[in-house]
């Protein structure tokens, strides 16, 4: 890839600089952003990739800790899933950037970006939460049962020790999520950020430093997945070593 990169921009020349720099010109303005470099978009590297953590882990976790529970009773309490599952069956579908109109009653500030990620985590978190539960098998719920096994019990012995693989996979999906919707997030007044400084790079006519803030996104959230995998290793039995 970066051969035929290469290829088509310093040696060819057959796209414009404009509209695709070349692997050194981006290497060159990762170094300069990572070394203290403030253009054009007034803040460092290491700065703009804290305040985007700052927001996408706060949303992220927020939307967890709502929707791994959820999830949970839904698929474990039936007159609770009669109750919840159609609410949340008529939200799932709704992108979590159509919330931002009624998200703006938070204001602009900090809040508001963490609603935006909170709803493209939240969603995820849940889904796989309630399948997990919903794959528990009966024989094993039955044998607890027969062992005197409270419903607590069952749930806690039982349930979510089974459900654990399908909730990390929910963990790591819901993580992509707030990746994703990271960039439009910063779109609401931001003045630091991953997003922000590619928004301001775009408008400025900076394809170098919009493929510096991608790359770099893509890293942050590769390295945040590899963590939630090493985590599953050590909370889920039979997980990869």
């Amino acid at each position: 890839v970066l051969f035929i990169w290469e290829l088509v921009t310093d040696i060819l020349h057959l796209i414009s600089p404009m509209m695709l720099p070349s692997p050194a010109k981006v290497l060159n303005t990762f170094i300069y952003k990572l070394c203290g470099g403030v253009n054009p978009d007034g803040a460092t590297l290491l700065q703009h990739i804290a305040a985007s953590m700052k927001i996408a882990l706060g949303g992220y976790v927020v939307g967890v800790i709502v929707g791994v529970p959820l999830g949970i009773a839904m698929a474990w309490n039936r007159k609770f899933e009669m109750f919840a599952k159609p609410l949340f069956d008529i939200i799932r579908p709704i992108p979590a950037l159509a919330w931002i109109p009624l998200i703006l009653w938070l204001g602009i500030g900090y809040w508001s970006k963490v609603g935006i990620i909170f709803f493209a985590a939240f969603i995820s978190a849940t889904i796989n939460s309630y399948a997990g539960i919903k794959r528990t098998s009966q024989v094993h719920l039955w044998v607890a049962s027969t062992f005197g096994a409270t419903n607590m019990q069952m749930l806690f012995k039982v349930a979510i020790p089974t459900a654990l693989p399908m909730i990390f996979t929910g963990l790591r999906l819901a993580l992509g999520s707030s990746w994703v919707a990271l960039v439009a997030a910063e779109l609401l007044a931001a003045t630091r950020g991953l997003g922000y400084m590619i928004q301001v790079a775009r408008m400025l006519g900076r394809p170098d430093v919009i493929i510096v803030g991608m790359i770099t996104i893509g890293v942050v959230g590769y390295l945040l997945s590899t963590i939630l995998e090493w985590l599953q290793t050590k909370f889920v039995k039979g997980g990869k070593k």
